[in-house]
Order: structure tokens, then C-alpha cells, then sequence
């Protein structure tokens, strides 16, 4: 029953993950608040917290039994850091950045809105499972699960922050929004690389070379379009 679920959760998981890999580019690169831009940014959203989901049930079946939800592997405690304890926090990752992500345009025009109990204890969950996925890499002596934990703190650090902002500037949204959704890419593209490379590449699957690759390209990519924002922003005539 359990390798049942596992193998579905995977399925849904390869799936979702799959039409993510490909939606990702078309908001990315399509005119901003176009119409491309806005149907493909949504099935990316949908793909991004689907993806997530499944994830987290391959995380949760992978704790519970990591040799056999990976026979080809032969040490139990680094699967469940690295396929269970670190899937589970790459996957609330991208649950959270993909809705945040949402909630930045839901919410443009009434700021406060943010600061609601749920979608501050996301961020608090998203801190939690960073921290536990810095706590098992030290304890399994895995440089890579600390590493990659200081992402979520980052990103739980840094919504919080906007979300708590009394006045933030008008086109702050936008930057959030760059940051959410660029970054739920490079979780996915991370995940694609990485824990695809254990199948096809196992001596590859933990090289930093590996998950710095993603991480690199879509930090420029964040940087780009936020500068991008804050040029045609400050272009505009000042009112009052």
C-alpha cells in the first residue's frame, strides 16, 4: 500500500513537474500583464502547487520507508535526509512561493490583506522546515541540506518582511512577485536536475556544480525583471 502511494505520488509528481518545466518560460519571457503572460503564469501557479503536493507525499512515504521507496540505493538515513527530510522542505517551498506569488497580485491594492494568521504561519512553517532540513544535513554531515536550507530562511525572511510593511512602495508587488514565481521555477528545475540525476547519474546527484545551476539562472532572471520594474517606475512622472 505504501510503495502504492509512493509510486502514484511520483507519477503526479513527474506530471505536474513536467508542464511546470515548460509553463515556467512563457511568463518569464512573454510582454508583463499580457495575455500570454497571464494564462501561462497561471498554469505554472496550478503545476507549481501540484507539484508540491505530490512531493510532499513522496517526502512523507520516503521518511517512513527510505530503502524501500529507493531499493537502488543502500543507505537508509541519507535517503530520508536527502529524498524525505529535504524533498519535504523543497516541496513547502514551492507551495509557498507559487501562492505567494498569487497573493502579490491578489493583493496588490489592499496591502493589509497579508498580514492574515494563515498567511503568516505559512511563513513560519516554511522557516521550520528549513531549519529542520539544516538540522538533518548536520547531522548526516551533508553540506548540500544545510546549504540549500538558507534558501527557504531567505525566502521566509524576506516575505514576511514585505508582508508586514505598513506602506511599501507602489510597485512592490511586482518585485515580490518576480521573486515568488522565478523562485518556484528554480525549485523545480533544481528538483528536475537533481533528483532526476539520481536515477540516470547517481555520482552527480549531490555535486553542488548540479543545484548551483538553477539557482544561479534564476537569481539573474529575478534581478533582471526587478531592475526592469524599478526603471519603468522611476520613468513615471511623480503625482502630488
Amino acid at each position: 500500500m505504501g510503495m502504492d502511494a509512493f509510486h502514484g505520488f511520483l507519477a503526479g509528481h513527474i506530471t505536474t513537474g513536467a508542464v511546470g518545466l515548460v509553463a515556467f518560460w512563457a511568463p518569464v519571457l512573454s510582454k508583463k500583464g499580457g495575455a500570454l503572460h497571464l494564462r501561462w503564469g497561471r498554469i505554472f501557479n496550478v503545476a507549481m502547487i501540484a507539484t508540491g503536493a505530490f512531493a510532499t507525499g513522496m517526502a512523507l512515504c520516503t521518511i517512513a520507508d527510505p530503502l524501500g521507496t529507493h531499493p537502488f540505493m543502500t543507505d537508509g538515513p541519507l535517503v530520508a535526509g536527502i529524498f524525505g527530510w529535504m524533498m519535504l522542505y523543497l516541496a513547502f517551498l514551492t507551495v509557498n512561493l507559487a501562492v505567494y506569488g498569487w497573493l502579490c497580485i491578489r493583493y496588490r491594492r489592499r496591502h493589509e490583506a497579508h498580514r492574515q494568521p494563515l498567511w503568516i504561519a505559512s511563513q513560519a512553517l516554511l522557516f521550520v522546515a528549513a531549519a529542520n532540513c539544516a538540522w538533518q544535513g548536520w547531522l548526516l554531515g551533508q553540506v548540500l541540506m544545510m546549504g540549500i536550507s538558507v534558501v527557504g530562511i531567505a525566502a521566509a525572511a524576506t516575505n514576511l518582511y514585505f508582508m508586514l510593511q505598513r506602506e511599501p512602495v507602489p510597485w512592490g508587488w511586482q518585485l515580490e512577485h518576480i521573486k515568488a514565481l522565478v523562485g518556484a521555477g528554480i525549485s523545480v528545475y533544481t528538483a528536475f536536475l537533481a533528483f532526476g540525476a539520481v536515477r540516470l547519474m547517481p555520482e552527480l546527484a549531490l555535486s553542488p556544480v548540479l543545484w548551483s545551476f538553477p539557482l544561479a539562472t534564476g537569481l539573474g532572471l529575478i534581478l533582471y525583471h526587478q531592475a526592469q520594474v524599478r526603471r519603468r517606475f522611476r520613468r513615471l512622472p511623480a503625482h502630488g
